[in-house]
C-alpha cells in the first residue's frame, strides 16, 4: 500500500540505505533505526504501521526488542530478518509476537510484497464477529469484551477470530498451526499465544483448554 510508514531496523548501514532506496522508491514513508534501543524509540515515537527488525542486532536483539514491543501494546506488525533458514530461529521469532519473517539473503521484491499485504490487512475492515459478550473488529485487531476494549497484536486476532469461528467447540493445536503459522509453528507457539490472549481478556476463563486436544472458547 502505498504511503505506508516502514521502520527499517538492521545495524548494517549498507542494508538500511539499500532498503530505504527500494522503500521509498516503492512508494514507503521510510525511517530507519541500526539498533535495539534506537528501534524501541523510534517504534514508539513515530507509531510506523510495519516494522522490518533484524534478530542479529548488537547489545539487545531484535528478538528482545520483539518481546519489548508487545509487552508495551505496540500491535504493529513486524517482520523479522534472519540469517539462519531454521525452524527454530523462525519459531522464536514467532514466539517473540513477530508476524512473519524473512531469511537473509532475500529479493526486495519479495519484502515489498510482504510489507503491502500486512499494511492492507491492517487498513481493511476486519470479519466482524460476535458471540456472547465478545465482539472482534479483525482489520483494527480490536476485541471488546462486556464493554472492556482490549488491543491485539495481528496473531492475537487471528487465533480469536479462529476460536470466535467455532465457538463452544475443540480448535486444535494443529488447526490453529495451520491457519495461523502455514503448519510452520509449534504446539507451544500456540498455548504461548493462548496464554497472551487470556492475559489481556478480563474473563480468561472463556477460553478452555481441552487436555490433549487443543482450546474452545466458551462464551
Amino acid at each position: 500500500m502505498a504511503g505506508a510508514s516502514v521502520l527499517i531496523v538492521d545495524d548494517d548501514a549498507s542494508v538500511r540505505r539499500m532498503l530505504d532506496r527500494t522503500l521509498s522508491a516503492a512508494g514507503f514513508a521510510v525511517e530507519t533505526a541500526a539498533d535495539g534501543g534506537g528501534a524501541l524509540v523510534a517504534a514508539e515515537r513515530s507509531l510506523p504501521e510495519v516494522i522490518v527488525l533484524d534478530v542479529a542486532l548488537p547489545g539487545l536483539d531484535g528478538l528482545a526488542v520483539c518481546r519489548r514491543l508487545r509487552a508495551k501494546g505496540v500491535s504493529t506488525p513486524i517482520i523479522m530478518l534472519t540469517a539462519r533458514d531454521a525452524v527454530r530461529e523462525k519459531v522464536a521469532g514467532l514466539e517473540s509476537g513477530a508476524d512473519d519473517y524473512l531469511v537473509k539473503p532475500f529479493a526486495t521484491e519479495e519484502l515489498v510484497a510482504r510489507l503491502r499485504a500486512l499494511t492492507r490487512r491492517g487498513h481493511q475492515p476486519g470479519v466482524d464477529l460476535a458471540v456472547g459478550g465478545l465482539a472482534l473488529d479483525g482489520g483494527a485487531r480490536r476485541a471488546v469484551l462486556d464493554g472492556t476494549r482490549i488491543e491485539l497484536t495481528e496473531r492475537e486476532s487471528a487465533l480469536l477470530e479462529l476460536l470466535m469461528l467455532h465457538p463452544r467447540q475443540v480448535v486444535s493445536r494443529d488447526d490453529a498451526i495451520d491457519a495461523l503459522w502455514d503448519g510452520a509453528g509449534t504446539a507451544n507457539l500456540v498455548d504461548r499465544y493462548v496464554a497472551r490472549l487470556r492475559e489481556k481478556l478480563p474473563r480468561p476463563e472463556i477460553i478452555r483448554t481441552v487436555r490433549g486436544v487443543g482450546f474452545m472458547l466458551d462464551v
